[in-house]
Formats: C-alpha cells, sequence, structure tokens
C-alpha cells in the first residue's frame, strides 16, 4: 500500500504516525521545516516548527503578548483558546505531571501561588526569541489506517504548551507559525507521551527535501533502508548528541585535536532540525574551512566576504568542491555533498557564488547540525536503542517504513497544499533559529 501525506490529518499505518512536511533549508526563502497538528473539540489545524532540539510541542493561544497575527509564509495563522475547547483542561502546579517537569526544568511555577496556580513555561532560543505560557491538556488527532487500507479516526490526549508571550524572532511575521513541535526524549515530548501509552512506536524518523520546493517526510515510525548507519547517542544529555570523532575532506583528516568534539556541558555535536544552517565549534572552524580551500579544482576562485569564505566558479559545484565526511563513534560515516556546506549566494558573469554555509560558534565547543546537513537524508531517532541512524537519499521519493507489526509500508512525500511550496516568499529571511544548550 503506497501512503501519501495528502490527507486532511496526520495519518496512522499499524501505530506509525506520517505527518505532513512543508518548507526548506534555503534560509533565504523560508529557514525552517514543519509540519501540521490538529487539536482540541472542536479540532483547529496549527503550523509548528519540526524541531528535534527542543521537547515541548506548543501553539500560540488566545490572548497573546507580541504574537504575530499573519505570516510571509502564505499560511493562515491560528490561536488556540482552551476556554474554547470542550476537552481542554489547564495543568495546575498540584498536578503529578507539572512536578515531573518542574524537575527536569521544563516548567515553572510562582512559589507565592496557590497550589492551583498555573503550571506555566518559560522557553529561551539562542537567536533570542523567546515564549512563555503554561501547559494544558487536549486532545491530538490522527488517522489510523488498518490493513484492509481503511481508515479511522484515532486520537489521544497529551499535555502541550499554550503561549500567551512571545518575544525576538518569534514576534516576526516574515516567517510565523503557530508553533514550535519538540521532538526531543524529555517526558513532556510528544514522542514520550504517545510511546508511554502506546500510541506510537518510541522511534521517529525524517527525510527533509533539500531542493527550494522543499517538504519531505516526517513519521513516528522507522524508515527503513539498507545504507542507514547508526551510532549512540551520548547518553544523559537534554540534546541529541552524537560522538563525532573527526572531519575528513577528499578523504584526508582535518587536523583538529579530537578533544575538540569531546561531548561535556560546553562541548558536544548536537543533531537540531530546528537550526537552518549549521555551527561548528570554534577550534575545528578555521582548520575546516582552510582544508576546502586547499582542495578547490583550478576552476575555482576564493575570496572573503564580510568575514565569510566564498567562491566564483562557471564550473559544477560537484567538479569543483571536494567531498566532507564527518566520522563518528562505531565507524558510521556521513558522506557530505558540496551542497551540504555551501551556500549559494548569487551569480557573476555566469559564474556562481559559493559560500561557506557553515557558521563559526564563535567561543563556544558546540557543533550543531541542521537542516544545511540534515536535508536529502533519511534520519531515525531509535529512542528505545539510543542511536540515531542516517543514509543519504533522494526525499522526494517513497520510504519503506516498518509497522508496529513487522509490516512494510510506504510512504510518499505528496502534500494537500497546492502550489503553495512553489511560493514566491514575500520576504527574503537570513536570521537563524537555534537553541540555547
Amino acid at each position: 500500500m503506497l501512503l501519501g501525506s495528502s490527507s486532511s490529518s496526520p495519518a496512522t499505518v499499524a501505530g506509525v504516525v506520517d505527518f505532513p512536511v512543508e518548507g526548506s533549508a534555503n534560509p533565504f526563502t523560508v529557514g525552517l521545516y514543519f509540519t501540521r497538528v490538529k487539536l482540541g473539540n472542536p479540532s483547529k489545524e496549527f503550523y509548528v516548527q519540526i524541531d528535534t532540539g527542543s521537547d515541548i510541542l506548543w501553539v500560540t493561544c488566545s490572548p497573546c503578548d507580541g504574537c504575530p497575527t499573519s505570516s510571509g509564509l502564505n499560511i493562515e495563522l491560528e490561536f488556540f483558546d482552551p476556554d474554547k475547547s470542550s476537552t481542554a483542561s489547564r495543568i495546575a502546579c498540584s498536578d503529578d505531571g507539572c512536578t515531573s517537569a518542574l524537575q527536569s526544568g521544563e516548567a515553572v511555577c510562582s512559589t507565592s501561588g496557590s497550589q492551583n496556580s498555573l503550571c506555566g513555561y518559560s522557553f529561551q532560543y539562542g537567536d533570542g526569541s523567546g515564549t512563555s505560557g503554561y501547559y494544558v491538556s487536549d486532545t491530538l488527532y490522527f488517522d489510523t489506517v488498518t490493513g484492509d487500507e481503511q481508515t479511522a479516526n484515532s486520537s489521544a490526549t497529551i499535555v502541550f504548551g499554550c503561549s500567551n508571550s512571545q518575544s525576538g524572532d518569534l514576534t516576526k511575521s516574515d516567517r510565523a507559525i503557530d508553533g514550535i513541535f519538540g521532538f526531543g526524549q524529555h517526558d513532556l515530548s510528544v514522542i514520550s507521551q504517545l510511546s508511554s501509552i502506546g500510541v506510537a512506536p518510541k522511534v521517529f524518523s525524517h527525510c527533509l527535501k533539500g531542493s527550494d520546493n522543499g517538504g519531505g517526510i516526517l513519521v513516528l515510525g522507522e524508515i527503513v533502508q539498507p545504507e542507514i548507519v547508526y551510532t549512540p547517542l551520548v547518553q544523559s544529555q537534554p540534546h541529541y548528541n552524537l560522538n563525532l570523532e573527526s572531519i575528513a575532506v577528499n578523504g584526508q583528516t582535518v587536523p583538529i585535536d579530537s578533544s575538540v568534539f569531546t561531548t561535556s556541558n560546553t562541548q558536544g555535536t548536537i543533531v537540531d532540525s530546528g537550526t537552518t544552517l549549521a555551527y561548528l565549534a570554534d577550534e575545528a572552524y578555521d582548520p575546516f574551512v582552510n582544508a576546502v580551500v586547499a582542495s578547490l579544482s583550478s576552476s575555482v576562485h576564493s575570496f572573503v566576504s564580510k568575514g565569510n569564505q566564498c567562491f566564483v566558479t562557471s564550473s559544477s559545484i560537484d567538479e569543483s568542491f571536494p567531498s566532507v565526511t564527518l566520522n563518528f563513534m562505531g565507524g558510521a560515516s556521513m558522506s557530505l555533498k558540496p551542497q551540504d556546506y555551501l551556500l549559494q549566494q548569487g551569480s557573476v558573469d555566469n559564474a556562481i557564488i559559493w559560500c561557506i554555509g557553515w557558521q563559526k560558534n564563535q567561543g563556544q565547543g558546540i557543533t550543531i547540525l541542521g537542516d544545511l546537513v540534515l536535508k536529502d537524508k533519511i534520519f531515525v531517532y531509535d529512542l528505545a536503542n539510543q542511536r540515531i541512524g542516517w543514509a543519504n537519499y533522494d526525499c522526494s521519493l517513497s520510504v519503506n517504513v516498518t509497522t508496529s507489526s513487522g509490516k512494510n509500508e510506504y510512504l510518499n512525500t505528496e502534500h494537500a497544499y497546492g502550489d503553495r511550496d512553489n511560493r514566491t516568499p514575500d520576504t527574503t529571511i537570513t536570521g537563524e533559529c537555534y537553541h540555547v544548550f
């Protein structure tokens, strides 16, 4: 059975929930990937960013201070109102779930308030933006696809954030959406909530299309592909940390002290779909760029523009620039094409201008693999076995997903969005969204 994400709500295949994907990695058009969630009774659909760098699903609520009311992404923004949903209930500080969230730092409660005060939250992101609000419990809807290819409406009660205040870039309308869908491992993440009640497996996967049209595949389930290689997650970390051991350019190991990549409170390598580009630890950045420059073909002219290393070439990008390999613990390597570390910045005299898209994480030891690196690859977050796997893949193709019954289903990337994927953005977007660690 071939399933697409063109249904009006997320679909489930024997425990596999299939979400539609919109957006792209290109920071000059969209710079983020997002999906839809259906919440409340009567239900409403919300567009939310796919973010593996945070844990909580939150949506904009009514009323909200500083929240945008229109979006340059050609979507209609919605506001969630707990008072208008018959199944919504606010989470009190005395609730057991709030007590757990307080211990993990995902909730805040007023020390002067009563035990019946609302269980609140306040999140700050690395770009200076922030959101605060309170937790509510309500219904999340999706479709269950049965073995005879029929669909049945399904739902689960989950806890999510109700945002009543936003600041920084979240207040801007150019790429405004309804909220953020955190795919982290903490107890309040939707992944953890649905797996704990047996609605979905403790694994999710995505395949983000790198073309300007963007889109892709997002499933609560395991994409199966023979080329996928796995590396273990670093334990006891708040994010998806991997043990990066070395970087190679054209097969030659870049001279970077391996201790630069060691995971600690101030160092490490994080997989984060909520980051548009990629950030390389300060001490690793210059050696990496120097290795790329040293490996260029003779057809490339290099120059520095606004502090960034840029290049001009009339030849194809694959002929002009070297391959890059990220080597992780357990012998798992990630092969990167030039499009995975370069950004096209324009053209001059029939030659294309490319610049290094990876940013120096100035004064920081954190390396962040954002959408620039994650695109055009299958990524599997196998939380049950505490590992992450990947394989280069054309994300416009169908993927094979193993269901909880052991059967294989095939999901593709068709959308129900009309021509929106081919839109011309109202505003050029150059900002970054990445998280504080």
